[in-house]
């Protein structure tokens, strides 16, 4: 049994904005935090984390800066806009009232005939 999980379509987004609301980060510190906060059981895909940063950025969810990373390197830090604080509330209004809708459907149970 596979011990990670691969990220469903229109997750990405969510799970960004989520890492950069506790605070602005780094693409491979987002990538770090999502791995560490779900206990290692999501891996994201560096070809598909910064495609999605540049979308999130240019569509005003997110914002970058540049700064230096705890190796001293040069690396480009994203924050959350106000925009993106409304979209990740609301995204996380809906993931919640999908997976509970789904849940009532596992947990359907057979009649009895």
């Amino acid at each position: 049994m596979a011990t990670t999980t691969e990220l469903l379509q229109g997750t990405l987004d969510l799970l960004i904005l989520k890492a950069v609301s506790l605070r602005p980060e780094h693409g491979y510190g987002i990538a770090r935090r999502i791995e560490e906060t779900s206990k290692n059981r999501l891996t994201l895909n560096y070809g598909t984390l910064y495609p999605a940063l540049l979308k999130l950025e240019q569509e005003g969810f997110i914002e970058a800066e540049w700064g230096e990373s705890d190796n001293k390197r040069r690396a480009k830090f994203y924050s959350l806009t106000a925009a993106g604080r409304r979209r990740l509330r609301d995204e996380a209004a809906y993931w919640k009232r999908f997976s509970e809708a789904i849940g009532l459907v596992l947990a359907a149970v057979p009649e009895d005939v």
